[in-house]
């Protein structure tokens, strides 16, 4: 399984970035994918995860009510819409996904298999 992200870049504080994860090599339509980040001297932290019919979704509580995930599953690909962004929003931001049926703990980088390579996201104020 390879995972390709894309999207990233330098946004103002209150502006809107959309990030995309493109999977290949594998049919990912079953399992759980998520986004993370780490911003510098941080650890890599849970953002957003969506379930593989893509009817649950989830969310850290720093982003809720401003980003969105969603998923085509004929495409093979997720992506991660932020919008009101602020400068605490700064970090590389990687996609995985997760080769499991159940959501298991969804929030935990150790319960994903393979990862992007990351995007950068950088926002000024």
């Amino acid at each position: 399984v390879q995972l390709q992200a894309s999207g990233g870049g330098l946004a103002q504080a209150g502006g809107s970035l959309r990030l995309s994860c493109a999977a290949s090599g594998r049919t990912l339509s079953s399992y759980v994918m998520g986004w993370f980040r780490q911003a510098p001297g941080k650890e890599r932290e849970f953002v957003s995860a969506v379930t593989g019919s893509g009817s649950r979704t989830y969310y850290t509580d720093s982003v809720k009510g401003r980003f969105t995930i969603s998923r085509d599953n004929a495409k093979n690909t997720v992506d991660l819409q932020m919008n009101s962004l602020k400068p605490e929003d700064t970090a590389v931001y990687y996609c995985a996904v997760r080769l499991a049926y159940d959501i298991g703990n969804y929030y935990s980088a150790n319960n994903y298999n393979y990862w992007g390579q990351g995007t950068q996201v950088t926002v000024s104020s």
